[in-house]
């Protein structure tokens, strides 16, 4: 009975520890958009990991919400809840979430965090904003 416990116990201590991006060094930062596909991405979106399993951000447009749970390093999102506001940017916007929910890879230096496909080839470049 006490093997029991103690497994429950620690298979429960391990769900809740933070196995994603964010505790790899993504955690303490605002990541601000300042490349998209290999161009400079001169609208304004920002990437934040607030809590265990769940990313935030304003986009150039809209503020967005998505929840995550995929270990480093790898990255996945589910579908992207946003505010609906129309702005001259929602191109740029639009091609921000397709980006983000394309990109399966992250790495994470000290200023710089890079969303890539499955290829590798960069998606989104983001540095540290703070």
């Amino acid at each position: 009975m006490g093997l029991l416990i103690f497994l429950v116990v620690m298979s429960v201590a391990f769900q809740n520890q933070d196995q994603t991006v964010r505790a790899y060094g993504a955690d303490d930062h605002i990541w601000q958009l300042i490349e998209l596909r290999d161009s400079p991405f001169t609208a304004h979106a920002t990437l934040h990991f607030p809590h265990i399993g769940v990313i935030t951000g304003k986009a150039p447009c809209n503020s967005y919400r998505a929840e995550m749970h995929i270990p480093y390093p790898w990255f996945g999102v589910s579908q992207i809840a946003s505010t609906k506001r129309i702005c001259p940017e929602l191109a740029a916007e639009t091609a921000f979430f397709a980006a983000l929910k394309e990109a399966s890879l992250s790495n994470v230096g000290q200023d710089t965090l890079t969303l890539s496909n499955e290829a590798g080839d960069p998606l989104l470049v983001f540095r540290s904003a703070d």
